[in-house]
């Protein structure tokens, strides 16, 4: 398929689409703030030796449903996972403990770095989460946006990447989330992706194999862009039986869908909580 620069432009802005964007960050980094000074929590440890590779428990306490690993958006080059603490609040009072993994950024390192990132946080956290009150023996990986992408990576890692038996994951849940890269390469954040052909083939999640063998749940906004809606069906399609049925989620933008997976009642945070 072909896509037009300035095609790729409009759709993939998320930004410039959603105008209001500050207005969210602003009240995620303050309700996030609150969060990490109330909730009980074991912040910023390291699963590797560089300082964006860190990892932020939120402990639900003994009877735990299970373990939700979030890992954020920023189109792999932006944002932080101390920005979603706020997300741990209401998945806790749920009886799920939270994980959230940071990661390196695009230009200082590849996607396919990126991926191996959230990798080695799976690895750590099914190593030595449990000593922390996080065991990941039921474990659901969700992500937005960048981080949609590499909760399906996660599910196509090799299985001699994955340091633990894939069983342990409950399911996944990608949303507003990127899973074929060509239309990347017409994207001014190309710049900073530096993705070429090879790249773009490695990247690309509809035609590859699972090793993760869960349910996967792929969702976005019925106010997003109709690619990332495209990228949401294509995906579910690609997967399907063992991806369910896309959520299209009606009023949704790029940024409110994040609020919706945090508010009982909403379909994706029912989804999502339905997979433990």
């Amino acid at each position: 398929m072909t896509f037009a620069k300035q095609f790729v432009e409009r759709e993939y802005n998320n930004r410039a689409l959603v105008p209001a964007h500050p207005a969210y960050f602003a009240r995620w980094e303050k309700d996030s703030e609150f969060v990490r000074e109330t909730l009980p929590a074991h912040l910023d440890l390291p699963y590797g030796p560089h300082p964006r590779q860190k990892i932020d428990l939120f402990p639900a306490g003994p009877g735990a449903r299970g373990t939700l690993m979030f890992i954020h958006g920023g189109y792999w080059r932006s944002l932080d996972k101390s920005m979603f603490s706020w997300l741990a609040a209401s998945w806790v009072a749920a009886g799920v403990h939270m994980a959230m993994p940071s990661y390196r950024f695009a230009p200082e390192v590849r996607i396919d770095a990126i991926v191996d990132d959230i990798i080695d946080a799976a690895n750590w956290l099914a190593a030595h989460g449990k000593a922390h009150g996080v065991p990941a023996d039921r474990l659901v990986v969700s992500g937005h946006s960048a981080g949609g992408h590499l909760t399906a990576a996660l599910f196509a890692a090799p299985r001699e990447r994955l340091h633990f038996d894939p069983g342990c994951i409950a399911g996944g849940v990608p949303f507003s989330g990127i899973f074929d890269f060509e239309p990347m390469l017409q994207f001014g954040f190309n710049a900073d992706f530096k993705l070429d052909g090879a790249a773009v083939e490695r990247l690309s999640l509809l035609d590859k194999k699972r090793t993760v063998g869960a349910k996967l749940v792929a969702a976005a906004g019925g106010n997003e862009s109709s690619e990332f809606q495209r990228q949401t069906r294509d995906l579910a399609a690609a997967w399907a039986p063992q991806s369910l049925a896309p959520l299209i989620l009606p009023g949704l933008d790029h940024f409110s869908i994040v609020d919706s997976f945090a508010e009982r009642g909403q379909p994706l945070y029912e989804a999502t909580l339905g997979l433990f």
